[in-house]
């Protein structure tokens, strides 16, 4: 998976926007201003760093070795995953738990905003 395909199935969920607090090296990408990935598009090998259930977290990496705890982050709720070493249906589903997790976090009239209740 190439970065440009990578940024757009971040900018693809709902109401995301992509932020550079970090630098401009570091995408960030965000629901009603929370986090769901973080990534350095420019880097070899891409990666990218996704929030995920605890026990799920284990078991992916358990599973997938492109798949390890959380680069500069919570260990027990992020995953970095190397994306060019999994299929790219499992990185958008990745992607998409992740985002789904975040909105899930939110207050319930954040939710409904979003069409997500």
């Amino acid at each position: 998976m190439r970065p440009d395909r990578l940024k757009a199935l971040c900018l693809e969920q709902t109401a995301v926007v992509e932020e550079f607090p970090f630098g401009p090296e570091s995408s960030v990408f965000k629901v009603a201003g929370k986090m769901f990935a973080l990534t350095d598009l420019a880097a070899t090998p891409l990666t990218v760093s996704l929030k995920c259930d605890p026990d799920e977290a284990v078991r992916l990496r358990a599973a997938h070795p492109a798949i390890v705890p959380g680069y500069h982050l919570n260990k027990r709720h992020w995953n970095t995953v190397t994306v060019g070493e999994l299929p790219a249906r499992m990185v958008r589903e990745l992607i998409e738990d992740s985002y789904d997790l975040v909105v899930a976090g939110l207050p319930k009239a954040e939710r409904l905003r979003l069409d997500r209740p």
